[in-house]
């Protein structure tokens, strides 16, 4: 027998390059150009290691207080995980079950048919118009459940909380999960809806407006029964996700709202900067309300630009996909890696 023939094959999810050297401007995973809360450096000092001999809190009561208080929700209604992918892993492997496909974006997080093909959930994805933007009639036709990010990634295209809210009413009986990694840079969560519709799941993270990527913390917002049902699965699954480091560091980083605030505020006021440097280039994109911008060049392709600007060590996200292979993904750093990003690219174009 060939053990070969037992085995679950799946073609991985490809992250973003982390490059080993240092000395580079980076801006192509879409992190925070800022330190974390400086509360988060101060609990980082004091923390005893002793801690480490016991096994931390499988609940994450600390964090998960944390986050009830700052989203006004009640703790049942909060899920937490090892990053917003783990999360929405685990939200795949617990709500779609069912023989219907579920549905998506066609140009969305490339990590969504990954996890369908590994837990054999049929899909089906939904073409973006020309604008990148959905069209909501798509997700009137039957399904096993929704999945898109708002922004929208890698587009960075955000849909109104009245379109979000009419797919999820349009659906009571499956769960829409809207996933709101990038919301926090000038974007209007549905969060408010869960109150509304027990079967919307909203998925956010720490890694991008709350500087702690490294850290990898991802949390869920539903009704009670949601929240159940995920934590079910969870600890069916492995009871200690989440270490008493990050449940501690994650709770004050949550806490710390003004300094929230003036990252987010100083990413947004750069991101604009950028889009007007970028259009006196000849780039085109669509408005974007992430920490990053989707562009297009009006005459080199994605993949010259790509090229050219790691030749100079800056890198940027590029995906050799149907409709999308001409555009480039740049992350927001701060004004200096902005205007270094901008200096090289005259100098590609002017090429």
């Amino acid at each position: 027998m060939n053990w070969e023939e037992n085995v679950r094959r799946v073609v991985p999810y490809v992250p973003g390059e982390q490059p080993k050297d240092t000395n580079v401007i980076k801006l192509n995973t879409n992190e925070n150009p800022y330190p974390p809360a400086p509360g988060v450096e101060k609990l980082k000092q004091e923390f005893s290691c002793d801690r480490l001999r016991l096994y931390p809190d499988p609940e994450a009561t600390v964090l998960v207080d944390a986050i009830a208080k700052r989203y006004g929700v009640k703790p049942a209604q909060v899920f937490v995980g090892v990053g917003s992918d783990d999360v929405l892993a685990m939200a795949f492997l617990t709500f779609f079950n069912g023989e219907k496909p579920i549905l998506f974006p066609d140009i969305t997080y490339s990590f969504y048919d990954v996890w369908a093909d590994l837990y054999r959930i049929p899909y089906k994805t939904c073409p973006l118009d020309e604008n990148f933007r959905m069209n909501i009639r798509d997700y009137e036709q039957e399904n096993g459940g929704i999945i898109f990010p708002n922004p929208n990634a890698p587009t960075g295209v955000l849909e109104t909380v009245e379109n979000i809210e009419t797919i999820v009413k349009n659906n009571p009986d499956v769960v829409v999960i809207v996933d709101e990694a990038y919301i926090d840079f000038g974007g209007t969560s549905v969060l408010p809806l869960v109150e509304k519709y027990e079967n919307l799941l909203v998925v956010q993270t720490f890694s991008k407006s709350r500087s702690m990527a490294g850290m990898r913390i991802g949390f869920a917002i539903g009704s009670k029964k949601l929240i159940s049902y995920m934590n079910d699965v969870k600890f069916s699954f492995n009871s200690y996700t989440m270490d008493w480091f990050t449940q501690i560091l994650g709770a004050e980083a949550v806490r710390d709202e003004a300094y929230f605030k003036k990252c987010t505020d100083k990413i947004v006021e750069v991101r604009e900067w950028t889009k007007e440097e970028l259009k006196k280039l000849q780039f085109t994109f669509e408005d974007s309300r992430a920490n990053f911008i989707f562009a297009k060049h009006a005459t080199l392709s994605g993949d010259t630009i790509f090229k050219a600007l790691k030749e100079r060590k800056i890198f940027v996200r590029h995906w050799n996909k149907e409709r999308i292979s001409d555009y480039l993904r740049i992350t927001i750093g701060t004004r200096e890696q902005m205007q270094a990003l901008i200096d090289a690219l005259k100098e590609i174009t002017q090429m």
